[in-house]
């Protein structure tokens, strides 16, 4: 019996959990777009150099803002594969979070070739279930 009642439990909390999740997604634009307008791919830089997010087609809101199209980015720095798009954006050394809004940063990299790329989360960096996902770009560190 206790077993049974175990079973049952799991099951009600997995499917309210998905639910809840669900709950969390947003739609973007149908025509958004986000980029990096600087460095630009292939470009030589410092230890310490400025990155310039770009967004077309949506606007820019902080985290727990919920307004019809609008997102905060985020950056992948040296990520081979991108993060599941279907749940919040965890804050790693190779995801950082702009939930303030920001539409650029100073990142310090060590010296060699490094990937940037943007995903746009919503008020709670979730990505839209239309991804807002920037092409992969590619710097040297001197």
């Amino acid at each position: 019996m206790n077993k049974v009642i175990m079973a049952l439990s799991i099951a009600l909390i997995s499917t309210t959990m998905n639910v809840f999740a669900d709950s969390l997604v947003t739609e973007s634009a149908p025509d958004a777009a986000t980029y990096l307008i600087q460095p630009a791919d292939g470009a030589t830089v410092n230890q310490t150099f400025k990155v310039v997010f770009g967004l077309s087609n949506m606007g820019v809101a902080p985290a727990g803002i919920t307004k019809k199209n609008t997102g905060h980015h985020h950056i992948l720095i040296d990520t081979d594969t991108l993060p599941d798009l279907s749940k919040p954006l965890p804050a790693t050394d190779k995801i950082k979070h702009f939930g303030g809004g920001q539409t650029e940063t100073q990142l310090t990299l060590p010296p060699g070739k490094h990937t940037l790329q943007l995903v746009l989360g919503n008020f709670a960096h979730i990505p839209h279930s239309r991804p807002i996902v920037s092409d992969k770009i590619t710097v040297t560190v001197k």
